[in-house]
């Protein structure tokens, strides 16, 4: 006698999972209703959670906590033309919280539909993120993403109208919670009890919500018609100081920065480093070079080398020696990006 396999009438769950707690412990949730559940990560350059490989690092490792299946996609280009112009705005800086999660909820349906899931679950708090955890927000992001009533935010789910999977039966909303604000309490009580432990990034991270990064972005999409993802790495290590409209220069701050910037700036850009021996920064021009934005680059490599430059900057790939003298502070403070 052939034998049946009973999951196929279990209702299955797609849970959009950073790998932070909120997103973990949702799953935990589903699976204790026994739901079927896989999870999905998207990749973006502006993540801030752990080092390494960030988010999708800390997305593997709450998968294999729970043993669901793991789908990981990269938004990266996509991301960018939206921060060039969101349509709901900009956060307190660069971040288009409100647009972002419309693409990340758009590309979920399409992968809810192949995975023949029944409904979308996140890590969400009804009041934990000013702009886009609210209702207002969260109702026009279900609206834009073609997802309204199939987002289930279990977390927070009884202080929301019910969804449809728990009008029709699929969630037992009685085991649902009703968290809401940027208390974290109740969550981590809750991580015991699936005996979730060194959990990442508790309250999560977009570099697009640092000042200092922000002016970065908002100087980069200024003088760069179509940004690319290497671009968005280079705002994330160095000093960067802006040479007029036709040239930015970043210099490493230490020996893995240094290495960074030779990776990212390698057949792209100048690059300059001291001839002298007692060491300095790796220095990189991009944009627009000719002997004045070399001569600029080479004066700001001074000010941070160990002899300022005393032995000379050379520019990789070339003989000639350039012998400026350092920046000066108020010059440097007037060119920082």
């Amino acid at each position: 006698m052939e034998m049946i396999d009973k999951t196929c009438f279990l209702p299955k769950a797609l849970v959009l999972l950073s790998g932070g707690l909120d997103s973990s412990l949702v799953i935990g949730m589903m699976l204790k209703q026994g739901i079927q559940t896989e999870a999905i990560n998207f990749v973006t350059p502006f993540c801030t959670c752990t080092k390494g490989f960030g988010c999708r690092l800390a997305a593997k490792t709450a998968a294999l906590k729970f043993r669901v299946p793991l789908k990981v996609l990269s938004i990266g280009r996509e991301y960018i033309k939206i921060i060039k112009n969101p349509k709901y705005g900009y956060g307190k800086n660069m971040n288009p919280c409100i647009d972002c999660r419309i693409l990340i909820f758009k590309k979920a349906k399409e992968y809810m539909e192949k995975a023949k899931a029944s409904f979308i679950v996140t890590g969400e708090v009804l009041g934990q993120r000013p702009m886009s955890q609210h209702l207002k927000a969260m109702k026009i992001i279900e609206e834009e993403s073609g997802l309204s009533g199939l987002v289930l935010r279990p977390l927070s789910a009884k202080l929301l109208e019910p969804t449809l999977p728990e009008k029709e039966g699929l969630v037992n909303r009685e085991e649902l919670l009703n968290i809401s604000g940027r208390t974290r309490k109740p969550q981590m009580q809750l991580a015991e009890v699936f005996g979730l432990k060194d959990y990442p990034c508790p309250a999560g991270g977009c570099l697009l919500t640092d000042q200092a990064f922000a002016r970065r972005m908002a100087d980069l999409l200024k003088f760069t018609r179509t940004p690319t993802l290497n671009d968005i790495q280079l705002l994330k290590i160095g000093r960067h100081f802006r040479l007029g409209d036709i040239a930015k220069v970043i210099v490493g701050r230490n020996e893995q920065e240094n290495k960074r910037l030779l990776t990212l700036s390698k057949g792209k850009n100048a690059i300059l480093t001291t001839k002298g021996e007692r060491g300095g920064p790796v220095t990189t021009v991009r944009g627009k070079t000719n002997n004045d934005t070399l001569l600029s680059a080479a004066a700001i490599c001074a000010r941070y080398s160990d002899d300022k430059g005393k032995d000379g900057i050379r520019v990789m790939g070339q003989e000639e020696i350039l012998n400026p003298p350092p920046i000066s502070e108020k010059e440097l403070e007037r060119l920082r990006i």
